[in-house]
């Protein structure tokens, strides 16, 4: 959205996602916020602790949670597991969920950038949103609630089946066509 020359087209998985430490200091409804537990979690030492600890039961959680009805066995797991194993992973994570909710800087360097998005300017260039429809995590449930960010051309899919978060591994078929077809759009 900050350089659309340099991108042809978007395909976006649960709409228009730009985070915003600003943003996130307002409140959300008592059963949103439950939906966050773990970036509660995350904000403590304790969280930190059992994140390195247990990081593969973690990650099989919340991949459980965001794709309810995906039945992915552990061969599927273990080869995306296999990446929490880098010694920076942790400290990168937890430094993420962290700064979503403003406990932690993010980089000077980047400040103007992060300022500009804070503004939430539209996508210009053509996309295509994709939403499963078993997606487990908080996200607007209408599509017209992110609609408006998105100022170029534009077509919205809700893929059914018992689809969750894990839109390319759930439904490699739809987002494959997804990313063919924005160029047509």
């Amino acid at each position: 959205m900050l350089w659309p020359e340099r991108c042809k087209a978007l395909v976006s998985v649960s709409g228009y996602l730009i985070p915003s430490p600003a943003a996130n200091k307002k409140p959300l409804p008592p059963k949103v916020e439950l939906q966050w537990w773990y970036q509660y979690y995350f904000a403590t030492e304790r969280g930190r602790a059992g994140y390195d600890e247990y990081r593969r039961d973690f990650a099989k959680l919340i991949w459980q949670i965001a794709s309810p009805k995906w039945n992915f066995d552990d061969a599927t797991f273990n080869r995306t597991a296999a990446s929490f194993d880098n010694p920076d992973h942790v400290a990168i994570v937890i430094h993420n969920y962290r700064w979503r909710i403003g406990l932690a800087e993010g980089e000077p360097q980047y400040d103007n950038f992060e300022k500009q998005l804070a503004q939430f300017p539209p996508i210009a260039v053509p996309t295509i949103t994709l939403e499963g429809d078993a997606n487990g995590p908080p996200h607007p449930s209408d599509p017209s609630a992110y609609r408006g960010k998105f100022s170029g051309k534009y077509d919205y899919r809700l893929i059914a089946g018992g689809v969750g978060h894990n839109l390319p591994q759930e439904a490699p078929q739809a987002f494959a066509q997804a990313v063919i077809d924005v160029d047509h759009l």
